[in-house]
């Protein structure tokens, strides 16, 4: 799965947005240094080198949990459980993404990215020595925590200290710093499991981290966010009145609900079971619950009325449904690779690498057509279109499909979402005005990492249920009912099958598969439909 935490971007050129926060306009400030706010070229690009640190690590952590979550639960015989080691970490980072901004308001960018890098740190080094499938779910759930304060402040020192003209540049330099993260977490991390083991994996990445603690500690300055926020300093407990913590905790403890009765259901306990219904009954409460609360909240964490303005409203639920979409996508291709062609967490990295090279080099290709052309809503339909077309290319594959084939599959998914995403972003902004834009991109940015929640939890409730009567249907012999139990705690037993036996656990994951990667289509076809109809300005009009 992907565990990539989506933040909003640092912002985007419209003619809504053309005086900087320092109240010069473009015409005002020529030359290089121009660029910058507060800082010489040199000390900006010590501290953008940092951030880009920053990102490579962290999403090399995330791709990791990608190639290698199959190797982590079968250590721990909780294959089943799978899709908790990625909804832990994207639920706290999802929740306390609004946060960090406001903190650092208050006590000043440094602290708190200095903060969540040691938390980052130390969750990393709890990962690696876990001993149970609980504990390195907790750990996964506090390391979301410091790779999404990671994530968010890199983004907002990169707006504190870049003129809104030119951060579209900065900003893919940033994607690719994303790509390389992942395709170095693709290509090694399945390495690393097989020659260092899993938890190896993680400790490997604590020098890197630690060196990039300094590298932050050394470089961004001291009063970075002090001098803006110093007419509205808050003390700690008006800090804690401005956030919106009571809308949050509701959002978390309603997903964490659903995810828990989606994957209870047929998979641990049946649905008839209190504590599925239970929890699938509670999540429908708190969600009445969260809307009309963020109703008469001042500073919701999901701001209601955004959601129902056009075309601000179909952007974001499109965004919504992609990110579904994306993330069933990218969670299951390393189980198929593993369970289905019964390759090596290493091979099996590898023939991902083809799927973060594709939306590395579509994101930034997105940047400069938007810029060339000035149009918007080209890249989001072919973008769309590409990502229904790899869902549903990936729903053919089976046994027999050729790596290439199905390395296609998956990257064409992938190359679909290079070009949506960061053009939902631009519509996004160019569509609000300018009090809105912050709140427009944090609630899509919120959106779309519910998506990935969604995604993981609604794929592996799909898939699970699809396996277990897969393998009823296909499994024979007398040790049948043993066989299944294996198979579904530890995919590594695959291997360990004999022939006739392995052939029928290939086919079944096959089948289950294919069923969860037409979904990803599904997902796929109702992002296009909400973004078919969507009129988009051309940037430098009005909206």
């Amino acid at each position: 799965m992907d565990e990539r935490l989506v933040i909003p971007s640092a912002g985007t050129t419209t003619k809504k947005a053309a005086i900087d926060p320092e109240g010069k306009s473009p015409s005002e400030s020529t030359g290089y240094a121009s660029r910058f706010i507060n800082v010489s070229p040199t000390r900006f690009w010590l501290i953008f080198g940092g951030v880009q640190m920053g990102y490579i690590i962290g999403f090399f952590d995330s791709t990791l949990m990608a190639s290698s979550h199959p190797v982590i639960t079968s250590h721990f015989h909780a294959s089943n459980s799978a899709s908790w080691l990625s909804t832990a970490f994207l639920l706290t980072s999802t929740a306390f993404l609004p946060l960090f901004g406001r903190v650092s308001d208050t006590f000043g960018r440094k602290p708190v990215y200095l903060f969540a890098i040691a938390v980052f740190f130390l969750t990393t080094a709890w990962c690696g020595m876990a001993q149970s499938i609980g504990s390195f779910i907790a750990a996964r759930a506090f390391c979301g925590l410091g790779a999404g304060g990671v994530f968010s402040m890199g983004m907002i020192l990169s707006s504190d200290l870049v003129r809104i003209e030119y951060r579209g540049v900065y900003q893919s330099y940033i994607n690719l710093c994303l790509g390389v993260g992942g395709c170095l977490g693709l290509a090694f991390g399945g390495f690393l499991c097989d020659h260092v083991g899993w938890r190896g994996a993680f400790f490997v990445q604590l020098p890197f981290i630690f060196v990039y603690f300094l590298v932050a500690a050394w470089t961004t300055p001291a009063d970075l966010g002090l001098k803006k926020a110093k007419a509205e300093r808050m003390t700690f407990l008006q800090l804690l009145r401005n956030i919106d913590l009571v809308g949050s905790f509701i959002l978390v403890v309603a997903v964490t609900s659903l995810i828990m009765g989606l994957n209870l259901g047929g998979n641990v306990l049946s649905w008839s079971h209190p504590l599925v219904i239970s929890s699938l009954v509670l999540s429908l409460i708190l969600a009445v619950i969260f809307v009309r609360y963020e109703r008469t909240v001042e500073r919701a964490v999901m701001p209601i009325s955004l959601l129902s303005k056009q075309p601000c409203a179909n952007l974001i639920f499109g965004n919504f449904f992609g990110s579904i979409a994306v993330n069933t996508m990218f969670f299951n291709a390393p189980l198929y690779f593993q369970a289905v062609k019964l390759a090596s967490p290493t091979d099996s990295g590898l023939r991902l690498v083809a799927s973060t090279l594709a939306v590395t080099a579509s994101s930034v290709s997105t940047g400069f057509i938007i810029t060339w052309t000035k149009r918007l809503k080209p890249t989001v339909i072919i973008g769309d279109v590409c990502l229904l077309l790899g869902g549903l290319a990936a729903s053919t594959l089976g046994m027999g499909t050729p790596d290439v084939v199905a390395m296609l599959c998956v990257s064409l998914a992938s190359f679909g979402q290079g070009f949506s995403f960061p053009s939902l972003m631009v519509s996004v902004l160019a569509t609000s005005d300018p009090n809105e834009q912050a709140v427009a991109t944090t609630t899509l940015g919120l959106w779309r990492n519910l998506g990935s929640v969604m995604g993981v939890a609604t794929s592996s409730w799909i898939f699970q249920n699809s396996l277990v009567y897969q393998l009823e249907e296909m499994v024979t012999g007398p040790e049948k009912e043993s066989i299944i139990l294996l198979v579904r705690k530890s995919v590594q037993a695959i291997v360990k099958l004999d022939p006739v036996h392995q052939e029928q656990v290939v086919g079944a994951y096959a089948a289950a598969l294919r069923l969860t990667f037409f979904s990803a289509a599904l997902w796929g076809a109702l992002m296009l439909l909400m973004h078919w109809r969507v009129r988009l300005p051309r940037l430098g009009s009005k909206a």
